[in-house]
């Protein structure tokens, strides 16, 4: 007899890993404009400085974000098989669809041809041996998400949000989406938490603060870290030299660095008390 699953839940379906690929990490949030894009992108790289083989799939079709913050225009080549080889951006292999749809024209697809190219990205592309993927999703809970958690094993998903009860109200949306499918949520990361004055010090709460760490309490999840508004961290992405790729030293690092380790710790944590795809890595 088939597992029975609990009221809300969604039978858990046959997923497999990629091959090569020790870790898969969704990056996701409940609403669009909370950083998402430049915590996925900040992630990957501090993985990366810290000695692991990492790669980035920027699966936020309608809004390829991540070659801007990579400072990437190189377009993929393919092999004589027709597999996608990704680029290599500042140590990350990253793929995108804003590689191979450049400039301002949009994509204006439906829900069957998000679903394809998705698949693409994740069975058609040579990631080779990857410590860790992570996987930029667009905000909400739409296509997307679904043909990610249908056609691979998820290890686990960062939750991103700001303090604002507005964003905060639709990341938990985003937690009971995980829920029901069957991911585990490593936990919650607050970004634009506060802003130091660059005069007095003092710290400014623009969008509220504590709202994030307090949802996470509330779902049981943990708070994998306050990331503060800083100006270097904008610039960082506009320009395509994002701060956790000088290292944990460099300015504006440090609360990356911290939040990348604390996924790291999680995924450790996940990989020992489950049979899924999670490998715990030294």
């Amino acid at each position: 007899m088939p597992p029975a699953t609990m009221p809300g839940q969604q039978p858990t379906p046959q997923r497999q890993g990629i091959p090569g690929v020790k870790n898969l990490v969704a990056v996701a949030s409940g609403k669009g404009g909370v950083g998402k894009t430049t915590v996925a992108v900040n992630l990957a790289l501090a993985l990366a400085n810290l000695g692991h083989k990492v790669g980035l799939l920027d699966a936020d079709v309608y809004g390829p974000n991540v070659p801007i913050m990579l400072g990437s225009t190189e377009e993929p080549m393919a092999t004589a098989q027709q597999r996608i080889i990704p680029v290599d951006a500042q140590g990350v292999k990253m793929i995108s669809m804003g590689l191979l749809n450049p400039g301002d024209k949009p994509v204006i697809w439906r829900g069957p041809m998000l679903h394809s190219v998705i698949t693409q990205f994740l069975r058609s592309v040579e990631w080779g041996e990857l410590d860790y993927l992570v996987i930029d999703l667009p905000p909400g809970t739409g296509d997307v998400q679904l043909t990610l958690i249908q056609t691979v094993a998820v290890t686990g998903a960062v939750v991103v949000t700001t303090p604002s009860l507005v964003a905060v109200a639709d990341v938990r949306k985003a937690i009971e989406m995980f829920r029901q499918v069957n991911v585990e949520v490593l936990g919650v990361v607050e970004n634009m938490s506060t802003f130091s004055c660059p005069h007095c010090g003092k710290a400014v709460d623009i969008f509220g603060h504590g709202e994030g760490t307090k949802t996470a309490v509330a779902y049981g999840v943990p708070v994998l870290g306050e990331i503060e508004i800083d100006p270097r961290i904008r610039m960082g992405g506009d320009t395509g030299n994002p701060v956790a790729a000088g290292g944990e030293s460099a300015p504006a690092a440090l609360s990356l660095y911290r939040m990348a380790k604390a996924v790291k710790a999680r995924l450790a944590e996940v990989g020992a008390t489950s049979t899924g795809p999670a490998v715990e890595i030294d």
